[in-house]
């Protein structure tokens, strides 16, 4: 599973059961972080997730920033509450990624808002897939 962290929305996706495609499941509309952890944990639960990934926000030169340090503490609080592994995942151009392809697949605008995180997600867990296949071979 992979999670694209914000302010306002984490965007969710999971892999398939061969961990080769990414998949959309939602968007979570945060209420706070005790609730948004018990929610990922309730979707760790119910789809037997193996690893969580979450994307980490870095500034371009690499160094993590406000938001990346945000990020940090809301992983390290998930992997508190869960016996499974959480990875941080370089997550710079994930967002424009989703936005090139909700163009490039006409998403009416009014749907953009909610869809971009969720997207987000795919992209990272799709990079994260794709590098974990290519080093088993």
């Amino acid at each position: 599973m992979a999670l694209d962290v914000g302010n306002k929305r984490i965007g969710v996706a999971l892999s398939d059961d061969l961990q080769i495609l990414a998949q959309p499941l939602y968007t979570i509309h945060r209420k706070g972080i005790e609730k948004d952890i018990e929610e990922i944990i309730n979707i760790i639960k119910e789809k037997n997730v193996e690893e969580v990934v979450v994307g980490l926000p870095k500034n371009m030169d690499g160094t993590t920033g406000f938001q990346g340090e945000k990020t940090l503490k809301f992983a390290e609080i998930l992997k508190e509450k869960t016996d499974i592994p959480v990875l941080m995942w370089d997550e710079r151009m994930t967002t424009i990624s989703a936005r090139k392809i909700m163009i490039e697949n006409e998403v009416k605008q009014k749907n953009k808002k909610n869809l971009v995180d969720t997207i987000a997600a795919v992209v990272i867990l799709e990079t994260y897939l794709n590098k974990k296949n290519m080093e088993r071979g």
